[in-house]
């Protein structure tokens, strides 16, 4: 058994533990279960000054493969209007590397590297032989595209990808939205998407899955104490395993896998629902540190292309039960046998990993720091690996952030915007009150009519007893075990902003509906929003696959949408962004276009049910599924797409001295607050999410929420409600005003 621990060279030239098993593949081709996954990881600088793409192709393969290669060639400029052009580099050979290898399949990494070029490039990659075991997929080369050295990247944010259980997938039409991703792409390509978590949804584990069994426990306390034996591990590291690869390989979500660059953070649903938000001494029961450690494996590798640890938490091996500075150590022997894992795998300096591992899932955070191109860039907080029902991350993951964005921003000068991704929204509206009829003494006799007869069994979860809804209203920022750390998060970003001159967004997801959140500074100080480093939009966009929430929901939570203080300095609302539901005009009727801004002709002709999202009073929640467009407000001179006039009444575009009307006291701020917010929604220029509005300074950015229009559609066509946020202009005399840090 020692045999199967020691280190070895594999042929594919890397280091690993375990022996692997031992086969090889004599079929000539390079047989594929999945893939590829392209992901984005960093940008760098040569000596020369030219900057350079840095990514990496990910494909799961039978075992025995040996040695894959891929070719990358150009594929010419994004802009046909550029004409003939020489690109710096010919086409290039890239080996594969193992990440991992066990009896039923193999992970085979390619990292890529590419200069970018004086226009706006695409990339042709092919993976030599390649045939999938699936014979109704069909291989062939696959495209991405790469910004030019003066553009920052276009971006697409989505999250909660995929459906809680229980759910009618087909009357959901599956994955829909992906159709609308590709469409959008087609006409002016993604340079990368952002993952904001729940990529995949794990919880069917504990329905048709391996933890079924020890889900009908009935007894809370024989459940906590159940095992997670090997046997148990086995079948929970198959089940993930196959999860990934059915919905990684389900089209359209696959195919933009291969053609997007990827950027991701993980969430609850990737591991299973509710993960670290129930209560302590429930959260370290053996089954959950169990499937913390498997779904952590396989998060590493489909989601990051990164070597997975040696091994994971099972109780057959009490070494595993103990936790070291790095995780779960030492390996053990019986989940090494016939399996290979790569043990000299560097990571990439775009992570930064935590001090300690996390309290349920034993490893170190993971957070993300990477340019998105010319002036933005991209901060991923891994709020999931250190979570608690009363700590999103810990105190010294917040320092290493901040850390690494000082370190950052001092020596780029040329960064004007950061974006922040977070798993759940910041800037949302208080459920403190339903917190508190949830945990109040009303509802022991319903918890114990649940416990004795099964009364209102989906009320309650199935793990820790408690009210169902809790869980994901514990995730929230706003509740109040978070509430200080809340107000510090923010706190830090407005002083970095400051700092910095950088405009801070933030992303999130979690809720199943679509918003726009926004801080900004009290209207007393009468700060226009050009030069408020406290205007900290929240863009909140989910579920670009799961279904949203019924309408009444979303009408209570826009009703709750009040104005709150975060500090004596700084105030918050979400913006009434929805002037109309999706596929409605300004009468009230279906429309039809031939655009990507509006219903196929199909569905405005009645193919396609569109059933009315929210109240007539709600304009600042929608509840329909959805997804995000960022980009700069303008394009770089070299390029030839030429940003609209405004149209008549519309607020012109700024050129960094013209400034907002800062809101009176008497305002209502859930209305517009500058000029990018003027006529937000689907009139906005910005809500096509093609065309640049100009509007917001050189270094403003743009937004489409892109909303869908009827879930019965399987095109997955969506409206656009547009906004624009403003380069934050420091006011040299405003620096020191209002700062209470």
């Amino acid at each position: 058994m020692a045999d199967a621990i020691q280190s070895r060279e594999d042929p594919s030239g890397v280091t690993g533990i375990g022996n692997g098993p031992q086969v090889v593949s004599t079929s000539g081709t390079l047989d594929v279960i999945a893939g590829p996954l392209l992901n984005y990881r960093r940008t760098s600088n040569q000596q020369t000054g030219q900057p350079v793409w840095h990514g990496s192709v990910l494909v799961v393969t039978t075992p025995g493969q040996q040695n894959p290669t891929l070719v990358l060639s150009p594929a010419g400029a994004v802009d046909a209007n550029v004409g003939d052009v020489r690109f710096s580099v010919d086409a290039r050979t890239f080996s594969g590397e193992k990440l991992y290898e066990d009896p039923k399949r193999a992970f085979w990494r390619f990292i890529l590297d590419v200069p970018f070029q004086q226009f706006e490039s695409r990339w042709k990659y092919d993976i030599q032989n390649l045939v999938y075991v699936d014979q109704k997929r069909s291989e062939k080369p696959q495209i991405f595209a790469i910004p030019s050295i003066t553009q920052s990247m276009r971006i697409m944010f989505h999250s909660c990808n995929g459906f809680s259980v229980g759910t009618d997938v087909e009357a959901w039409s599956g994955p829909a939205l992906w159709n609308d991703v590709l469409r959008m792409h087609a006409e002016r390509p993604f340079h990368v998407m952002l993952g904001g978590g729940d990529q995949i949804y794990n919880d069917g584990v504990r329905v048709d899955g391996p933890l079924k069994a020890w889900t009908a426990i009935g007894n809370p306390h024989k459940r906590r104490d159940y095992p997670f034996p090997e046997t148990m591990r086995a079948d929970c590291d198959e089940y993930y395993f196959q999860n990934y690869v059915k919905w990684y390989g389900q089209r359209p979500f696959s195919t933009a896998n291969g053609q997007i660059p990827q950027v991701n953070i993980w969430d609850d649903h990737d591991i299973i629902d509710g993960f670290g938000s129930y209560t302590d001494h429930f959260m370290k029961c053996a089954v959950f540190r169990g499937i913390g450690g498997v779904a952590h494996k396989y998060y590493l590798l489909f989601q990051h292309h990164l070597a997975p640890p040696k091994s994971t938490y099972t109780t057959d091996a009490p070494k595993t039960t103990s936790v070291g500075e790095k995780g779960t150590t030492p390996a053990d022997p019986v989940q090494l046998k016939d399996t290979f894992v790569m043990t000299d795998d560097v990571g990439d300096p775009s992570y930064i990993i935590g001090h300690k591992p996390g309290p349920y899932v034993e490893e170190r955070s993971r957070s993300i720091y990477c340019q998105l191109g010319a002036r933005i860039a991209f901060a991923g907080i891994d709020a999931r690996t250190e979570r608690t029902r009363h700590q999103i991350n810990y105190p010294e993951t917040y320092r290493l952030l901040f850390d690494r964005l000082d370190k950052e921003y001092t020596a780029n000068k040329d960064l004007k915007h950061l974006i922040l991704l977070l798993g759940v929204p910041i800037a949302y509206p208080r459920l403190a009150w339903l917190e508190n009829i949830l945990q109040s003494p009303l509802i022991a006799p319903i918890k114990f009519l649940n416990k004795r007869f099964g009364l209102a069994g989906g009320f309650f979860n199935q793990f820790d007893g408690k009210v169902d809804l809790l869980d994901d209203l514990d995730d929230h920022y706003t509740a109040r075990q978070h509430k200080a750390e809340r107000r510090e998060l923010i706190q830090l970003l407005q002083n970095f902003s400051k700092k910095f001159s950088a405009r801070v967004t933030i992303l999130g997801g979690d809720v199943h509906l679509g918003a726009i959140g926004r801080f900004y500074s009290n209207p007393k100080h009468q700060i226009p929003a050009e030069q408020d480093w406290r205007y900290i939009p929240n863009i909140i966009s989910s579920a670009i696959t799961n279904k949203p929430p019924p309408q009444a929901v979303a009408n209570l939570l826009a009703r709750r949408n009040k104005i709150h203080h975060l500090d004596h300095d700084t105030d918050e609302t979400l913006l009434e962004i929805f002037d109309r539901d999706p596929g409605i005009n300004a009468k009230g009727e279906r429309v039809a276009t031939n655009g990507t801004n509006g219903a196929t002709n199909g569905a405005a002709n009645g193919d396609a049910k569109i059933d009315k999202k929210t109240s007539d009073a709600n304009h600042a929640t929608m509840p329909s599924r959805n997804y995000a467009i960022i980009c700069e407000s303008n394009l770089p001179p070299s390029a030839t797409l030429s940003a609209p006039t405004p149209a008549p009444g519309q607020a012109p575009s700024i050129n960094g001295s013209t400034l907002s009307t800062p809101p009176a006291k008497k305002d209502n701020p859930r209305h517009p607050i500058h000029v990018g917010e003027q006529g937000a929604g689907t009139q906005h220029p910005a809500a096509g999410g093609i065309v640049p509005t100009g509007l917001c300074g050189p270094y403003g950015l743009d937004v489409s929420l892109r909303v869908e229009i009827s879930n019965s559609d399987r095109e997955g066509r969506t409206d656009g409600y547009g906004f624009s946020i403003p380069a934050l202009q420091i006011n040299e005399g405003l620096r020191d005003q209002g700062s209470r840090w």
